[in-house]
């Protein structure tokens, strides 16, 4: 990264508080520090030199932009104490926000400062949340859910009036989501409601700088880079050669040990809950050592993550096993190694990791990979090789969830009447909805005022009513019900896990929890419980060591692997010159005996396993495209008459086995057949409801948190399931419907990704007829997730079965075949 910093002149000087606070540690002002005091500091007018009123910073992780963001504040502060809020700091994580609290205290409080600094997430006290609305600290540290129930408040207008300073951290982990495209019209509000406002977006990992400068503000963001940091120190972990399959890292146990006794402290990431408490598991069960470790995870009760952190930020822990819950921005400077268990999936997510080591201007972060099983050893080098090269995924622009917009209208009238033209205003300053039309605009108004016109005679949704040109709340109780459902995140219903006599230890999916029958044993926490009773919304539980455990499933499952990193595996498969011998070997023998993969063709084995005809597709499009192609697959070999049976995806390939082979399988992948196949498939799946209740609860259709009582998931699903087919009887059309889809094509099905790889290949398929399993499609065998197709194949396979066993009873010689045995055999009733 080459440095692009401006020359705005000469510094502000620094308050000689902050300048002697600076000095006795020894540090000065790095460049893009000093930049962005000289753009958006005191006495800088509050923009920059070209106009724009927001910042972009992209500065390595551990390169100080923590201080560039909050110096600016400082001074403001310093120089001119007032009352009220002046900053406002997002974070996209809880635990982020806390830590940041923890991080501003301590200097503010050396430098004698007058200012106070406070949380405000979903943790917080309802007490401190009430006196913040009517006294803010001069610093708020909050997330985009929580900002949005402050803006829905009547005394929003004064508590944001004085506000001069929003900083959007780890701002590429928002653009282009929904909490993303929510914090967008929030800040667009802020705007509104405090002129002069300056947006400061800070990130290590933006592949498309501008178009996170676009999401920030469309009016104009300048961009600043730091000067590059030096290469991180990054290889992989030596350990025993990982199993064909599987994703837990078990077999590193001792390595990652190793590592762990030979380092101040360590994080070991993993992609998935599951996994984590898995790994974490078996590294407790081998640490002879008795190494102080611990395991962080989402699902984990606060109490519990809270004391992790603590801990590490103390230096009484080893290391920690952990997830996503601490890929961002947590600042803990004993970290000196970052393991990743498994493919990282996506290069931004692996650079964030690694900036979790070494987090200090000075130091060279170091972290090794641990490929899960072997084709995982060739991901884990595209993955390093992507970081080296400094090829991370671009943020594509996408059109802002109108889902997310009703949401952002029921706020808006939470806080008060407003004018159906100036929010549409307001809503076009956000940057993912600049082009939002009026009609879609009024479409959504309509629908929050009404629910649309199959649902304009239930009293629950007139919501919304106009009086003197200003739309409102028709009924101002029902304010407490809409802020108790803001937010994007909808997940799955989940049940607290609470020891008998003991405190909660976390929670379990409600699906999961269904399943348990008291006796049995699950893992949370990394310990074994045992299973006691369900009461209410709790499940009781008893620690049960040395037991053998259920795995608890928790949603969100596996990830996807990006396209950038797609095909830098394909890169080297066509040059596996960087991959360890092993790897090189498996590679070559593919290419003897099949073709290899690659992004400008698409490659498909057929082959014959166990008397079944076998296909497999190598469309390098990732897990949720790959998932989808055997999704359609299988229904175009249906209509076909060729008996599929089931199929398993990876990121990389899908294999189908069927009763007859294709004879043309080529011919089963032309784009218009699978889109056609696609729409039929969409509607009548259920994936479309499971997308329907998310949508709607973000739209505030169904609103699953009511204030003294929580629908269970049982009820809330089925409560959404009757709203979509009274919808799609009534009015297919409905709004909710439309979404549904767009959020379904661009979810777990990833049509998108599934029609570009169609268009990258352009027609030139490689079909390659073979006589035995191919080198490299034998691991997917062996993988979970096998899709059963219950079709006429099957069908014919349990026909001719029933047949054979006839034959081999003598039935059929003796005139009882064809269908006829149910009506001789006494007492059945003629169902074979």
């Amino acid at each position: 990264m080459t440095p692009t910093l401006p020359s705005p002149g000469p510094t502000p000087p620094l308050p000689a508080r902050i300048a002697d606070w600076l000095a006795g540690r020894g540090w000065q002002l790095l460049p893009h520090q000093a930049a962005m005091l000289a753009v958006s500091g005191p006495g800088s007018g509050g923009a920059a030199p070209d106009g724009a009123a927001s910042t972009l910073l992209i500065a390595p992780t551990g390169a100080g932009k923590t201080l560039a963001g909050f110096l600016p504040s400082l001074i403001d502060l310093c120089e001119t104490p007032r009352a009220g809020l002046h900053t406002l700091y997002i974070s996209p994580l809880r635990a982020l926000a806390a830590d940041m609290a923890r991080n501003l205290d301590q200097p503010v409080a050396q430098m004698g400062l007058p200012i106070r600094i406070e949380a405000r997430t979903g943790d917080t006290p309802q007490s401190r949340r009430r006196r913040q609305r009517i006294d803010p600290p001069h610093i708020l540290l909050s997330t985009p859910e929580s900002l949005a129930v402050m803006l829905s408040q009547p005394e929003a207008a004064q508590t944001f009036a004085p506000l001069k300073r929003v900083i959007v951290d780890e701002v590429h982990a928002l653009a282009g989501t929904l909490r993303g495209d929510q914090l967008a019209l929030c800040l667009a509000r802020l705007r509104r409601l405090a002129p002069g406002l300056r947006v400061v977006g800070l990130s290590a990992s933006v592949g498309a700088p501008q178009a996170i400068a676009d999401y920030l503000d469309p009016a104009g963001t300048q961009i600043l880079r730091a000067e590059a940091a030096p290469p991180p120190d990054l290889g992989i972990l030596p350990a025993p050669p990982a199993p064909w399959a599987g994703g837990g890292g078990r077999h590193a146990v001792a390595a990652v040990l190793a590592a762990i006794r030979a380092h101040r402290q360590v994080i070991v990431f993993h992609n998935t809950r599951a996994q984590a408490e898995l790994f974490f598991h078996a590294l407790w069960l081998a640490n002879d050592d008795n190494l102080p470790i611990a395991l962080h995870h989402g699902s984990l009760d606060r109490a519990t993550r809270e004391k992790v952190e603590a801990a590490m930020a103390a230096g009484r822990l080893r290391a920690v096993v952990a997830t996503g819950s601490l890929d961002l921005g947590l600042d803990w400077g004993a970290v000196d190694l970052v393991i990743q268990i498994g493919a990282p999936k996506n290069v931004k997510r692996l650079v964030q990791r690694i900036g979790r080591a070494g987090h200090r201007p000075d130091h060279v972060p170091k972290a090794r990979l641990v490929p899960a099983n072997r084709f995982e050893a060739i991901e884990c080098h595209a993955a390093l090789r992507a970081v080296a090269a400094g090829l991370l995924e671009p943020e594509p622009p996408r059109p802002g969830a109108r889902e997310v917009l009703c949401q952002h209208i029921l706020m808006t009238a939470c806080a008060g009447p407003f004018d159906a033209d100036a929010l549409l205003a307001e809503a076009r300053a956000a940057g993912p909805y600049v082009d939002l039309s009026r009609a879609e605009f009024d479409d959504c108004l309509s629908f929050c005022a009404t629910g649309g016109y199959a649902l304009r005679a239930y009293d629950r949704w007139q919501r919304l009513v106009c009086r003197d040109g200003l739309w409102r709340l028709r009924d101002p109780r029902s304010a407490r019900d809409i802020r108790m459902n803001l937010g994007t995140i909808t997940g799955r219903e989940m049940t607290r896990v609470r020891a008998r006599r003991g405190p909660d230890l976390g929670e379990i999916e409600e699906a999961f929890a269904a399943t348990l029958r008291p006796g049995e044993h699950f893992l949370i926490g990394g310990q074994v419980v045992r299973f006691d009773a369900l009461r209410e919304t709790v499940a009781e539980v008893t620690p049960a060591p040395g037991r053998i455990p259920r795995i608890a499933v928790y949603s969100g499952g596996k990830f996807s692997t990006s396209a950038t990193l797609c095909a830098e595996v394909a890169a080297l498969l066509a040059d596996p010159a960087p991959l360890d011998p092993d790897s090189r070997d498996w590679i070559a023998l593919q290419g003897a005996r099949s073709g290899l993969p690659g992004m400008g063709r698409l490659l498909i084995e057929t082959f014959p396993l166990d008397g079944r005809p076998h296909l497999a597709v190598w469309g390098l499009a990732g897990r949720n495209a790959q998932q989808t192609l055997g999704l359609l697959l299988t229904q175009r070999m249906e209509e076909a008459g060729l008996g599929p049976l089931g199929f398993v995806a990876s990121d990389h390939a899908t294999l189908v086995w069927s009763v007859d082979p294709a004879p043309d399988p080529a011919a089963l992948l032309s784009a218009q057949g699978l889109r056609a196949g696609l729409e039929g498939w969409l509607r009548g799946n259920a994936l479309m409801k499971r997308t329907f209740r998310d949508v709607a609860t973000v739209a505030g259709l169904l609103a699953p948190n009511r204030p003294g009582a929580r629908k269970s998931g049982r009820q809330a699903t089925f409560s959404s399931d009757i709203l979509y087919d009274t919808l799609a009887r009534h009015e297919p059309d409905h709004l909710m419907l439309r979404l549904t889809r767009v959020a379904a094509m661009r979810g777990l099905i990833d049509f998108e990704r599934l029609e570009e790889m169609l268009a990258r290949v352009a027609g030139r398929i490689e079909h390659r007829a073979l006589d035995r399993l191919p080198p490299l499609i034998a691991p997917l065998l062996l993988e979970a997730g096998r899709v059963p197709i219950e079709g006429a194949g099957r069908a014919r396979l349990e026909a001719a079965e029933a047949a054979r066993l006839m034959a081999e009873a003598g039935l059929e010689e003796n005139g009882l075949g064809e269908g006829g045995l149910g009506d001789r055999v006494p007492g059945k009733t003629g169902q074979a």
